[in-house]
């Protein structure tokens, strides 16, 4: 049911975050393509926690395991499934999440929706499930960038109201990886992660902005009505944990132009159609024109504080309760990997609809 995403590259993640593990089980890879866990570790390493002093102390290593869908270090065409081992998790900082409902968690919604929920560490709703997806990302970005050229990227550009300058078509995956933060605004990121260090000092949290870019991205992939490429990435976008904003191109921002200023006038350059500026954000009629998909996603304050809360328990009655265990003061910095896996399986899978549908369209030309 909901565990699923994608049509032709198929993903489906399993596993809570005090269970014995999480994973993914891919569907739709093609064959032949060049697979060890090599090609996977890197992007999970990313996404991991203890990986700095602004992100959860938990200790995982997050060593993913290829348990199928390879021989020989290639994909066979077949499902591909992944698994990483929970290991340092600690059930009893959550014994009182049992019966009271942490606010602005998902705890009230699935007791009432199932009335049966994995409570330590948040189980099925936790950030951990996000491991499947980023694995499955590691593979569609392999795929993306060998077969099409595509480079998919994101970086943090703001916390709470401190922002970043950075351009979508410049800014590069080393100047990303230079800060613990993930912003390429090596001016800006200093001041933001003194307020994330701060706000965490406070027992409190912050939220910000991560955008996401996708380049040479051909022409022609997406669908018109219900299955817009924009809308599919909105889908990957807010399905993610702490997610509550999604924008492509001008945004909101757009509303302040005139229809004369918005437009993305096209001009032929030697052969090449362009733009002479982006503010679809790369797709116009749920389709890539082949300028650089832009958007930005905007991350909620982590739920979890460290001070006395009003919340109600499982018999509904009012109480209190305050934040136990061991929680990021800021998704951003591990939030990057999953924005860049989110665009990645979007993209893959509007890549193979497009070649199933479209690619061999000059045999049927006069």
């Amino acid at each position: 049911m909901g565990n699923t995403f994608g049509h032709l590259f198929r993903i489906t993640t399993w596993g809570e975050s005090h269970g014995g593990g999480v994973g993914v089980v891919i569907d739709g890879c093609p064959p032949r393509l060049p697979l060890t866990e090599a090609d996977i570790q890197p992007d999970l390493d990313r996404r991991r926690p203890g990986q700095s002093s602004i992100v959860t102390p938990r200790k995982e290593t997050d060593t993913v395991k290829i348990l199928s869908g390879t021989f020989e270090g290639l994909t066979l065409g077949t499902p591909i499934s992944m698994w990483v081992k929970n290991e340092d998790f600690r059930s009893e900082a959550y014994n009182e999440m049992a019966e009271k409902f942490r606010p602005s968690h998902a705890d009230y919604t699935y007791h009432v929706k199932y009335g049966h929920r994995a409570w330590p560490g948040g189980g099925r709703t936790s950030a951990r499930e996000t491991i499947g997806r980023v694995a499955a990302g590691a593979i569609a970005k392999k795929l993306l960038r060998e077969f099409w050229g595509v480079e998919v990227l994101a970086c943090v550009t703001q916390v709470q109201h401190l922002k970043a300058n950075v351009d979508p078509e410049t800014f590069t995956s080393e100047a990303v990886e230079s800060n613990i933060l993930r912003c390429p605004d090596a001016a800006a990121a200093p001041a933001m992660i003194e307020l994330i260090e701060e706000r965490r000092g406070q027992g409190d949290s912050v939220g910000g902005v991560v955008l996401g870019v996708a380049r040479n991205v051909p022409v022609g992939w997406g669908d018109p009505v219900f299955d817009r490429l924009e809308a599919d990435l909105a889908k990957g976008m807010m399905s993610l944990p702490a997610t509550k904003g999604f924008e492509i191109g001008s945004g909101f921002a757009g509303i302040l132009l005139t229809g004369l200023q918005h437009n993305d006038a096209f001009r032929n350059v030697d052969g090449k159609i362009l733009t002479t500026s982006n503010r679809s954000g790369g797709i116009q009629g749920g389709i890539s024109n082949g300028a650089t998909i832009h958007f930005r996603v905007a991350f909620k304050p982590v739920a979890t504080v460290m001070h006395e809360q009003d919340t109600i328990d499982a018999h509904l009655q009012n109480t209190t309760l305050r934040g136990r265990g061991r929680h990021d003061p800021c998704v951003l910095p591990r939030a990057v990997p999953m924005v860049e896996a989110m665009t990645a399986l979007s993209l893959i899978d509007h890549a193979l609809r497009h070649e199933a549908q479209c690619g061999h369209r000059e045999r049927w030309e006069p």
